[in-house]
């Protein structure tokens, strides 16, 4: 028996279904809160216009019995082609280009600006970043531009006159630069307390290998001189030795790298004048870290001397620790009214009479040594042998000539109850 299909019975099935879901959906919004409600609210009108959109695929029921709906035969139906999609080529669904970020339209600014600057190395002159300005522009150059830096441009044409002039009167170019500033020398922007320090060009190097080896000069003489430390004096030497030898011998050096380095570094020329570095710096010897209160007397005179004698009773005085001691005998009140070139002159005899001096006790310590200290030489070492006596240990044992006084009985500075280095009466 066939069943006809009845479009108001379908209608009606349609209608309850809508009504049923309406319901449990009203039933649920009024359990939730406020903002889950209107979220709900904006889903449902969603869903239902997709249900009713025509590519949404269509539901027809067919019954085969009138009273049961769960009979009832559904049958789905959906539109297929087979032509190609056509792309959305809508202006606002097109992914636009990304902006660049604030960062990075800085930076591309700072190489376009003073950035430009970097890619070559400044001839003559170092090339730090903070000698520019904000357009690319060398502070220095745009001060001299605008008139503020004449004085210092007379003082450096001054000099170029003098230090032109060569073999045959021919004068050398003028640098186009002003001299560097203080400011020119600070290599990180936002540290300024940095400043890049000047190292000793290759003709001061020269001169400094000239004066000391093949002149023969003193170390300390030189030092003054030039105004170098001794322990840079040692090391120039020492180098250019290593470097001659490597000539000698044929194996290449890293000349191209060197002058590279060079470049990027303030130099100190040979003549220029100025010394290259303070080289009368007082060492801190471990002995005057301490804090001590010496008792003293008004009545007399607390020099270095005494100091000295309170810190430590080996410990020579400042005067005699300093690398030049004939500075200080130059510098004393007592040759105040002298001129510069007098005072230079009896610093030199200074020197001299200690290097006199000096040499005299190395030749005492050597005559010493012949006679008392018995030397037997073997291929890898040489043994020396020193006449003693016994009785050169003290009265205690622990006078230093004696034999292994370094080995024997620990000292008694650390005994409780043991006097240390207390004063026990005044020097008046």
């Amino acid at each position: 028996m066939h069943h006809s299909h009845n479009p108001s019975r379908d209608h009606a099935i349609n209608q309850q279904c809508t009504f049923d879901n309406t319901t449990s959906t009203n039933s649920t919004m009024a359990t939730l809160p406020c903002q889950c409600r209107h979220i709900l609210r904006q889903t449902v009108p969603l869903r239902a216009a997709a249900a009713s959109s025509p590519l949404h695929p269509t539901t027809s029921f067919s019954s085969s019995s009138s009273s049961s709906l769960a009979s009832i035969p559904t049958t789905t139906h959906r539109a297929f082609s087979s032509s190609p999609s056509h792309q959305d080529d809508a202006p606002a669904r097109v992914r636009q280009k990304k902006i660049p970020t604030r960062l990075r339209r800085r930076m591309y600014a700072w190489f376009n600006g003073p950035g430009r600057n970097f890619r070559e190395p400044l001839p003559g002159s170092t090339n730090y970043m903070g000698a520019y300005t904000q357009e690319g522009k060398l502070k220095r150059v745009d001060a001299a531009g605008r008139g503020q830096d004449e004085d210092m441009e007379d003082e450096q044409q001054g000099e170029d006159r003098d230090d032109g002039l060569g073999d045959g009167g021919e004068k050398k170019a003028k640098n186009e630069l002003p001299p560097e500033r203080t400011g020119d020398l600070r290599p990180y922007p936002l540290n300024e307390n940095f400043m890049s320090q000047s190292v000793l060009s290759d003709e001061m190097k020269e001169l400094v290998f000239q004066k000391v080896v093949e002149k023969g000069e003193s170390v300390s003489a030189v030092s003054v001189e030039l105004g170098i430390d001794m322990r840079r004096i040692g090391a120039v030497v020492r180098l250019l030795t290593v470097e001659r030898n490597w000539v000698a011998e044929g194996k290449p050096l890293a000349t191209a790298y060197a002058s590279a380095v060079m470049s990027m570094l303030p130099q100190t020329p040979a003549a220029g004048g100025r010394p290259h570095e303070t080289i009368n710096d007082l060492p801190v010897h471990p002995a005057t870290q301490q804090q001590i209160f010496y008792p003293t007397s008004e009545s007399r005179h607390f020099t270095r001397e005494d100091a000295a004698q309170v810190f430590s009773p080996t410990l020579l005085p400042a005067d005699k620790r300093i690398p030049h001691p004939e500075l200080i005998e130059s510098a004393r009140p007592k040759h105040g009214d002298l001129k510069p070139q007098q005072r230079t002159q009896i610093a030199e005899n200074f020197r001299k009479a200690m290097e006199k001096e000096k040499q005299e006790k190395e030749q005492k310590r050597k005559e010493w040594e012949k006679r008392n200290v018995q030397v037997v030489e073997r291929p890898k070492w040489n043994f020396r042998f020193e006449s003693i006596r016994a009785d050169q240990v003290g009265r205690d044992g622990r006078d230093s000539r004696g034999v292994g006084w370094r080995y024997g009985m620990p000292h008694e500075d650390r005994k409780r109850g043991f006097l240390k280095d207390i004063p026990l009466k005044v020097v008046t």
